[in-house]
This record gives structure tokens, sequence and C-alpha cells, in this order.
């Protein structure tokens, strides 16, 4: 449903690149209307980001970082809306002006705090999106990476 204001694309963007989800991403959040605003990495839930078997390799040394970028796809956002009235405060702007989920290209990004790591399965808090979400990349944090990087020998 359009808030006052809000207009949409009349035709469906092609599509240029593909996306291999990674894993899944589990969160206690069911519906959207639960999902914080900004996911909380100190005082959130744990949540589990689960890579498929054959990365686990690629997730070696992930540990080592107290903080973790994940990138993933927000699949039950709208992609047509260029306009948007935020429900905070009503006032419409251009799509590309919000942190919204609903956009083009619904990626959604979030630093987390790395609990532990079990196999494939990591254990974060500060996520803020659906139970379910597919999962496209992980990071260490770019701030922790410089820091605890240069502090272990390892830029």
């Amino acid at each position: 449903m359009l808030r006052a204001g809000e207009t949409v694309l009349d035709n469906a963007l092609g599509f240029d690149a593909e996306v291999t989800f990674i894993g899944t991403i589990h969160t206690p959040f069911k519906e959207r209307g639960q999902c914080p605003r900004q996911g909380d990495a100190e005082a959130g839930p744990d949540c589990t980001i689960t890579a498929i078997p054959e990365l686990e390799p690629a997730l070696a040394g992930l540990e080592r970082f107290d903080s973790v970028e994940v990138l993933y796809w927000l699949h039950l956002a709208r992609r047509d809306l260029l306009t948007q009235s935020p429900k905070a405060d009503g006032a419409v702007r251009g799509t590309f002006s919000l942190r919204s989920p609903l956009r083009p290209n619904p990626i959604g990004t979030s630093r987390v705090r790395l609990i532990r790591r079990e196999g494939t399965r990591l254990i974060v808090r500060g996520l803020d999106c659906l139970d379910g979400t597919p999962l496209i990349d992980l990071k260490p944090d770019r701030c922790s990476f410089t820091v605890q990087a240069r502090a272990k020998g390892l830029d």
C-alpha cells in the first residue's frame, strides 16, 4: 500500500548481474514490523548466520574480528518505489536518500558483533532482517580490520 505522495516505477527494471546466495540468516523476527530499525550489536538478540557447507574454509580467521559486515538480500521487499514517505516523519523523499529496505536492488547491510563461530554457523548480534533472509556476503568490519590487523601484524 502506498502512503500519500509515494510514487512507483511503471515498468520493472531488467537484470544486469547474478548473485549467488551463500547462506541463510536466522533471526527471531518473523514480520517486518518486528525488525528493529537498526540492529543493536550490543544488546540485540543472538542471531545465526549459516553459510553453505562448501564455504566453511572461507570462514577461517573471521573469528579474530569482533565485528563483521553482513550483506543480505531483502527478498520480501518491494522493488518499485521511487519516492517514499517514512512512517517516522511522513515527509516524501527519494528512495536513494533513505535506508529503507524498499529499493530497486534490496541489499541490506548490518555491522554485527560476532559472538562465536561454530563451523559454518556464526552467532551474531545486531541484525535487523527477517528470519530466512538470504546471505550475500560477509566481510570483517572495516574499522576492526584496520585496527586489529595492524595490531596483530595482519595487514
